[in-house]
């Protein structure tokens, strides 16, 4: 009998596994192909955490595989003496999400290990806030980011605030896989936690102080003030933790006029007025551009479930319609707001970092060394711009400034370490309200920065190859373009290779090498003439591999269509 078969049938006959869970696994027995995709493995406990479709089996979220990764967690906190600090633990609006925290905190609390949950869902930024506000050991958030309804996840962070980096995030994933037995993960009732002091609640006192520090962020408050009533904001949260915070900042903060979608307001784990609640995703914005439309919006926004990452439309005055912005382009239009405003104050540092991912616009360089700001670069993942942060705490070397990446995510200030859309949308409608009273919207801001930098411009495509056969197909692709890397994309000829898993710089014309400094990581950048360039990496959470590109010229239509240039040539690559 396979291996995945006997694991199928230990959790069909175990008295450990609860009857839902068998009578789940029981509907399946017939199905050869659902028994080996839920028991050939245990779900990935990765270097962010955990991700996976909900249902019964190893590699599933569940209660049981949600338990086993605790123990793990709680068996590193104690080999690091922190049970007394505890974990701070929050979750989102997903399937589940509710039911995972729970089991969780009451893991860690049967395992000595104090726990504050929050009493009802929170963004994940606000958790992040919280472990460094409570002074935790560690955090965990409940949450599937912005992946479809049937997803749910677990990440964790360390004390700094941030998620999980090196050599830690390997350390925590040895002891996790050392739990094999999951009837021996400990467990305890609500009710035995709370009596031993071990399980505590906490909530408005947390958010009052999270909103305190991000209003503390605005650069002119005055400015908000004056333009508030006259800024119309359409917001959607998605379904999804946004609704109150969001809500609450531009409240406090002034603003009026902000409607938000009534269909997509309340939370629900179904999603069911989006098939993917993702603000990358235009289709996300449907309901948004239509009340958008009714009320004669300047702006409108939407945050993902967990409220880390914010879309954005604005207004284009010569046609009346609504444009799109990149995560590059609004994260872009905040650097160029706080970078010349600090500057003109006197605010802006000398030592001032911009922190972005290897795969965020290049415009972010043109833009901070406009104002005499340096620019450091770190790996895919909020984490490694969290992770900066205490390295200049540490070293003294850089005051962090602005910190992006592409995928719609930033974080201004260090009161957290991970994106914040409710920071993010303070600051934007500031950039905006700033737009507004010298008679010009987001977009001509937008072009205004275009003329001044260059029109750069930025793409993203995903394969996504599901299952055993999924997996193997991507490690082969990247394979293939790690052995045989292309001469040009796009017509541009390929000048360097850069290969963070060999940890290499390849310089085509001469064949010389030099050392990435970067952590290892199956990734692949192409550096390209003309400031343009590509790269290639498999997703850390999902069954995809992305493939990010970017251009510069003088002008939209020239950039747009070298864009087009150079994905085509991907696309023919990856066949």
């Amino acid at each position: 009998m396979a291996d995945y078969k006997e694991r199928y049938e230990s959790w069909l006959n175990s008295p450990y596994f609860d009857q839902d869970t068998k009578n789940e696994l029981a509907a399946i027995r017939e199905d050869e192909a659902q028994i080996q995709d839920r028991f050939y493995k245990d779900l990935e406990f990765g270097t962010g955490g955990l991700r996976g479709v909900i249902g019964a089996g190893t590699n599933r979220m569940n209660i049981y595989t949600v338990r086993k990764a605790t123990q793990g967690l709680a068996n590193y906190i104690i080999s690091q003496g922190g049970q007394e600090k505890g974990v701070a633990i929050a979750y989102d609006s997903r399937r589940m999400s509710q039911e995972f925290s729970r089991e969780a905190a009451l893991c860690l609390n049967a395992n000595g290990i104090r726990t504050y949950r929050f009493d009802s869902l929170r963004p994940t930024p606000e958790l992040s806030f919280t472990v460094r506000k409570l002074g935790c050991i560690a955090g965990i958030v409940v949450t599937a980011s912005h992946n479809p309804p049937e997803y749910n996840g677990y990440k964790v962070y360390w004390e700094d605030g941030a998620q999980i980096t090196a050599p830690r995030d390997h350390e925590i994933i040895s002891q996790v896989n050392q739990v094999t037995d999951y009837a021996a993960v400990k467990t305890m009732s609500l009710q035995a936690a709370v009596d031993a002091g071990l399980y505590q609640t906490v909530g408005e006192e947390i958010d009052r102080a999270y909103m305190d520090e991000i209003k503390k962020l605005a650069i002119q408050p005055e400015l908000i003030r004056e333009m508030a009533g006259e800024l119309k904001i359409v917001y959607t949260p998605l379904h999804g933790t946004g609704n109150l915070p969001v809500r609450r900042i531009l409240s406090e903060l002034g603003f009026t006029q902000v409607y938000v979608v009534p269909e997509q307001e309340l939370p629900d784990g179904d999603f069911p007025t989006v098939s993917y609640p993702n603000p990358e995703d235009p289709k996300a914005f449907t309901l948004a551009l239509e009340l958008a439309g009714k009320v004669d919006a300047d702006i409108v926004l939407a945050t993902d479930p967990d409220a880390d990452r914010l879309g954005v439309y604005a207004k284009d005055q010569k046609t009346g319609e609504y444009v799109s912005f990149t995560g590059n382009m609004s994260g872009m239009l905040i650097a160029e707001y706080i970078l010349s405003q600090k500057q003109a104050r006197g605010l802006l540092p000398e030592d001032g970092a911009l922190v972005k991912t290897i795969v965020t616009t290049n415009m972010a360089d043109a833009v901070a060394a406009a104002y005499g700001t340096d620019v450091i670069e770190v790996l895919t993942g909020f984490k490694y711009i969290g992770e900066q942060i205490k390295f200049f705490e540490g070293n003294h070397s850089h005051h962090y400034v602005f910190g992006l990446e592409e995928s719609y995510g930033c974080l201004i200030g260090t009161y957290a370490r991970d994106k914040d859309a409710v920071s993010a949308v303070m600051a934007l409608c500031e950039t905006a309200a700033f737009c507004k009273k010298a008679g010009m919207t987001l977009w001509d801001q937008m072009i205004g920065m275009y003329e001044k930098y260059g029109y750069y411009r930025e793409g993203l495509h995903t394969i996504t190859l599901k299952g055993i056969d999924g997996a193997a197909q991507i490690r082969e692709m990247m394979e293939k373009l790690r052995t045989a890397p292309p001469a040009s994309l796009g017509g541009l000829e390929v000048l360097a290779v850069r290969d963070y898993e060999k940890g290499v710089r390849t310089d085509r014309k001469t064949g010389e090498e030099s050392r990435v400094t970067l952590p290892k990581s199956n990734v692949l950048y192409y550096e390209l003439e003309q400031d343009a360039w590509c790269c290639a990496r498999p997703s850390g959470t999902e069954p995809k591999i992305k493939f990010y590109f970017g251009v510069k010229s003088d002008s939209l239509e020239k950039s747009d269509k070298m864009l087009e240039n150079v994905k085509k040539d991907l696309l023919n690559l990856s066949k």
